[in-house]
């Protein structure tokens, strides 16, 4: 059986979410008015009620929609950094560090990001647009102190994101790099979830991005430094983790401002970040107006 695909979408002016079939999109928001939103779904833990929902017939051609990054308003944008072994040797001259104790975390803005599609923007204050493709943990139920033999079970599904970053702008403070997560537009999220039910977290997945077809990263979630549960563990020790709240798991070695020389994104240039049991998020880079 297909995994059931849950997008956001704009069509006529209106907002909605829907299940993605080969044939396009069923409009859940349409049926299952108790739940506003995506965001909803998950916090009624109504997943099975959207997936009977969806076995209707397509309401819109994918061509007719907008999408929009899968959960629209989430309440955290937790961002993991430097999460893949190697990452660390990039950021220090190629001299290897040993492992730290505990990961960077960071925070972006709804804002920032676009869903599936939609251009992503270099901001006109720099040229040194990049991006970082990665797996995005997508929280299912509410939970704080969370142990981490549980953890995998407050996943509600899984989803992609592309982590444009502005280089020089994350240098701009010594301890932190809110600026360069944040430009409007610059990042992107989608292009649907698909539920942890369809889809086992514990089981590893490979995440890849391609730059105009050319591979650029690649590398597995068995990998990570800190893994899926131990991530959710760490961060529900702080902040109680709500339905929609998402977790950036981190990028793989490869972003282009570690090229020799730097390969940093152009207006025109298409990014594909893609995990084959999830899809594919494409976007094409696009001037600041």
């Amino acid at each position: 059986m297909a995994s059931l695909r849950l997008a956001s979408f704009k069509v006529g002016g209106r907002e909605s979410y829907g299940a993605v079939t080969d044939q396009g999109i069923v409009d859940l928001g349409k049926k299952l008015t108790k739940y506003p939103t995506l965001r909803d779904v998950f916090r009624a833990q109504a997943v099975d009620e959207a997936r009977a929902a969806a076995a209707g017939a397509v309401d819109h051609a994918l061509k007719d929609v907008t999408m929009l990054p899968p959960i629209t308003a989430p309440e955290k944008i937790i961002c993991v950094g430097i999460n893949y072994p190697d990452r660390g040797a990039e950021y220090k001259g190629g001299a290897v560090t040993p492992p730290q104790k505990y990961p960077n975390l960071f925070c972006r803005f709804p804002t920032s990001l676009v869903g599936d599609g939609e251009p992503i923007v270099r901001p006109k204050v720099s040229e040194q647009f990049d991006y970082e493709g990665e797996i995005v943990l997508v929280i299912g139920k509410e939970g704080r102190h969370i142990p981490q033999d549980k953890a995998l079970s407050y996943i509600g599904g899984l989803t992609l994101g592309n982590e444009g970053s502005v280089r020089d702008w994350l240098r701009h403070g010594t301890l932190n790099v809110t600026q360069g997560k944040n430009f409007d537009k610059s990042g992107s999220l989608g292009p649907w979830i698909v539920p942890a039910d369809d889809l086992d977290p514990g089981k590893p997945l490979r995440v890849t991005t391609k730059v105009n077809g050319a591979l650029r990263q690649d590398d597995t979630t068995d990998r990570l430094t800190w893994g899926f549960a131990w991530l959710i563990n760490y961060i529900s020790a702080f902040a109680t983790l709500k339905p929609g709240d998402l977790i950036w798991t981190g990028t793989p070695t490869g972003a282009g401002g570690h090229q020799k020389p730097p390969a940093w994104l152009r207006p025109g240039d298409v990014v594909e970040v893609a995990v084959p049991e999830i899809g594919v998020l494409r976007n094409t880079v696009a001037d600041e107006a």
